[in-house]
């Protein structure tokens, strides 16, 4: 889990500065329940734990879905797995963005599991494994059918089943790919890109590769598109209590076919720094963009987009005081947030503030902050910095 220290002469100090994240590893695990169940016992759940864990705490998170009975676990890279595997994961990692030139010999020594798309990469795990005694160590290929980012194009998919079955030293254990606009339930792409996947199948049964886990779902797959299961799943977003939006012409879709009932994990909270009195037409803040229209009572809080509140707050964003939502108000600063108290009853220096969490029915979610910032629950929830202690429950 992320802790905020310092290191002092004689020891090491926790932050006590009162802005810090509460990750509920009961609701995580629960999460994990529902999606499994979701799938189906046949399908394998990989629990996707790049960017430290969207920003919930990587190691802990990890931890937590093994016990309940996580098998793999998916991250970006090399520098993300090592401290998993130092942690005690015993679980299977997926490096779904690759390696780079020179980590294959510790991918191989760790037991990690990388994807892979280029020539050079399958060379140099099969010298590595080679090189390490391993007979066959497991790799998932990746074929682009449409994302444009990384994966074999259909056409180079021939050469690259040649070549991985001429690697002695390697095994085909997985066949994956990336759908683009999952969310979207009307979009063409989708549907071209599952047929895609299935023609590079039918390229891998030719070439007599026979993968284990075929996966191609994300979160939004898993609930939007059953054909894309295949035998793997690769569940994000969705373990940490979130989703995106379903769209269908241009708009919307909301209803129990498009619903998953997770909870989120992680809520976010501070505490009131100082109260004060302002006159009708002040301005407060940077700039003075914020001006009040008759007298209120502000309350500052510490924390700021050093710590990940996103600045496109200023205009719209809510916290919860006492029960009681208060607006932000002025310029969201580096270390500082002004929020409007006015006729909250008893707010006081060191009372407890919610920003991404709910209390007595009211509830401010990453969703909310990504639609006023315009953008994605995702970016909200990785962008909640380091100097934001989590502390697991």
């Amino acid at each position: 889990m992320v802790v905020a220290t310092t290191v002092t002469g004689k020891a090491i100090r926790h932050a006590t500065r009162p802005t810090w994240a509460e990750v509920s590893l009961s609701a995580l695990r629960q999460n994990f329940r529902v999606v499994q169940e979701h799938v189906g016992s046949d399908v394998t759940v990989c629990s996707v734990v790049k960017a430290d864990a969207y920003g919930h705490g990587a190691i802990e998170c990890s931890l937590a879905l093994e016990e309940e009975g996580g098998k793999w676990f998916g991250v970006t890279s090399l520098d993300e797995a090592i401290p998993l595997r130092d942690a005690g994961l015993g679980g299977r990692i997926l490096l779904m963005t690759g390696f780079w030139r020179g980590e294959e010999e510790e991918i191989v020594g760790l037991g990690l599991t990388p994807t892979v798309w280029e020539p050079w990469q399958i060379k140099a795990l099969d010298k590595a494994a080679a090189k390490l005694g391993v007979s066959k160590h497991p790799v998932h290929l990746k074929a682009d059918t449409g994302m444009g980012r990384l994966g074999v194009h259909l056409k180079d998919l021939p050469d690259a089943c040649a070549l991985l079955a001429s690697s002695p030293h390697l095994q085909v254990e997985g066949f994956s790919t990336h759908l683009a606009s999952s969310e979207v339930l009307d979009a063409p792409s989708s549907e071209a890109q599952l047929k895609q996947f299935q023609e590079a199948r039918r390229i891998l049964d030719r070439a007599g590769l026979k993968p284990t886990f075929i996966h191609a779902a994300n979160t939004s797959a898993n609930i939007s598109r059953r054909e894309s299961w295949n035998t793997m799943v690769r569940l994000g977003l969705a373990l940490y209590g979130y989703y995106l939006p379903f769209q269908r012409a241009g708009r919307e879709v909301s209803g129990g076919a498009w619903r998953l009932g997770v909870k989120p994990v992680l809520t976010w909270k501070t505490r009131i720094l100082s109260v004060r009195d302002a006159g009708a037409h002040e301005a407060l803040g940077y700039g003075g963009t914020y001006v009040t229209q008759s007298p209120a009572r502000i309350a500052v809080l510490p924390v700021g987009y050093a710590d990940g509140l996103n600045r496109a707050l200023s205009a719209g964003g809510r916290v919860i005081v006492r029960d009681h939502y208060a607006p932000i108000v002025g310029r969201i600063s580096m270390d500082l947030t002004l929020v409007d108290v006015t006729g909250i009853l008893g707010v006081d220096v060191g009372d407890e503030v919610i920003l991404l969490g709910s209390s007595d029915g009211l509830m401010v979610s990453a969703r909310e902050h990504a639609e006023l910032a315009n953008t994605i629950p995702y970016e909200i929830l990785c962008a909640i910095s380091k100097r934001v202690p989590r502390r697991p429950q």
